[in-house]
C-alpha cells in the first residue's frame, strides 16, 4: 500500500550553518544541549534540529524506518519569517526553495518539495510560487494561516491563493511561532492549542469572507487534523443561519469543506475516526509533522483502533491526486 507523508518539514543546512557562526537570518543562533543541537529564534523559540532535518542519507532511512514511500516535504514554518523585512524575506525563501528543490532532486523520485514563501509581499509572493512551480517542479505552497497578524482573506494575500488555483496547485496552512503567544505561554499552550486554533480561525475566516466562494478552485490542506474546524461545523453553519455577521459567504459553512483536505496527525484514533466520517476519507491525507517531537507515528499506528476501512486512499491515493504525483 503506497504510503504518502504530506506533513513533514525540512531544514536547509546553510540556514544552520549560519546560525552556528552567528549569522543566522533574523538573527538565529544555534546552540547545544546535552548532545542536541539546537536553533534559537531571537524571539525566544528553541527547536532541536537532529540531523534528520537536512541530512538526505538520514532522511532516506528515517522514512524506510517509519514506513514511508513518498514524502510532501516542506520547509520548518519558523523558517516562514513574514515579521521580517520583505526584500530580505524573499531573498531568504528563494535560497531556502532552491536548498529544497536540490534536497528534493537527490532522493531518487521519493521527494516532493513544495515551497515557502515571502507573504509580506504578495507580488514577490506570488513570484516565488510561480517561479518554485515553473522552475523548480514544486507541486504547491506551504503557508502560515496569517501573516504575521493579516488574514489570508485580506485582498493581498488573496492575491497569493487566487495564483495557487490558477496555477492548479495545494496550499498546506501551518501555524508558525517563534515565541509564545499571549495567554498560552504557560504549558506548552502556544502550540497544543495555540495551533489548532489559528488553523481553524484562518479557514472560519476563508470561509465566511466569501474567499472561497472567489476561488473556487483553491485546494488546501489543514494540518493538525483541521484544528477545531470539523468538530464545530455545525457551531459554524448555526451562526450563518441565525447572525447576519457570519452570512459573507453563498452558502453555509460546511458546503466549503470539499475545499480542504485533513491530515491524520490527531493523537487519538476517536477524532481521527470522526473525521473520516465527517469530510470523508476522499479529503484526508497521511501526515505525520516529522521530525518535530510533536510528530504522529507510522500510519498503522495512527489508524489502529479507528476502524477505518479505506486505508489505501488515506495512506497515499488522495495525496497522490492532490499533489499531482502520479504515483
Amino acid at each position: 500500500m503506497l504510503t504518502v507523508d504530506v506533513h513533514t518539514h525540512f531544514l536547509p543546512f546553510d540556514v544552520l550553518a549560519a546560525a552556528r557562526h552567528g549569522q543566522g537570518f533574523d538573527g538565529m543562533t544555534a546552540a547545544r544541549d546535552a548532545g542536541q543541537e539546537w536553533l534559537v529564534h531571537r524571539q525566544g523559540f528553541r527547536w532541536p534540529v537532529p540531523p534528520v532535518f537536512y541530512d538526505l542519507t538520514a532522511r532516506l532511512a528515517a522514512m524506510d524506518q517509519r514506513g514511508i514511500d513518498h514524502a510532501v516535504l516542506s520547509a520548518a514554518p519558523q523558517l516562514f519569517m513574514y515579521w521580517a523585512d520583505a526584500g530580505e524575506a524573499a531573498g531568504f525563501c528563494r535560497a531556502v526553495n532552491d536548498a529544497l528543490a536540490t534536497f528534493a532532486a537527490g532522493s531518487g523520485g521519493r521527494i516532493t518539495a513544495v515551497a515557502t514563501l515571502p507573504m509580506q509581499d504578495p507580488a514577490a509572493a506570488v513570484a516565488e510560487l510561480r517561479r518554485a512551480v515553473a522552475g523548480l517542479g514544486m507541486r504547491g505552497a506551504e503557508i502560515g494561516p496569517d501573516v504575521a497578524g493579516t488574514p489570508l482573506d485580506d485582498p493581498g494575500p488573496r492575491t497569493v491563493l487566487a495564483a495557487a488555483a490558477d496555477l492548479g496547485v495545494p496550499l498546506i496552512l501551518h501555524p508558525y511561532y517563534v515565541g509564545a503567544s499571549p495567554g498560552l505561554a504557560d504549558f506548552y499552550l502556544t502550540n497544543l492549542i495555540g495551533n489548532p486554533l489559528a488553523t481553524t480561525v484562518c479557514a472560519a475566516r476563508l470561509i465566511f469572507s466569501g474567499a472561497l466562494d472567489e476561488l473556487a478552485g483553491l485546494r488546501l490542506v489543514l494540518t493538525h487534523g483541521g484544528g477545531y474546524l470539523p468538530y464545530q461545523i455545525g457551531r459554524l453553519d448555526h451562526g450563518h443561519r441565525v447572525r447576519s455577521e457570519a452570512q459573507g459567504c453563498a452558502h453555509p459553512p460546511s458546503a466549503y469543506l470539499p475545499a480542504f483536505w485533513f491530515d491524520t496527525v490527531t493523537h487519538a484514533p476517536g477524532p481521527l475516526r470522526f473525521l473520516a466520517d465527517s469530510v470523508g476519507t476522499d479529503h484526508v491525507v497521511y501526515g505525520t509533522d516529522f521530525p518535530f517531537d510533536m510528530a504522529a507515528g507510522p500510519l498503522a499506528d495512527q489508524l489502529a483502533g479507528t476502524g477505518i476501512s479505506d486505508a489505501a486512499a488515506i495512506a497515499g491515493r488522495n495525496a497522490s491526486d492532490l499533489f499531482g504525483l502520479g504515483l
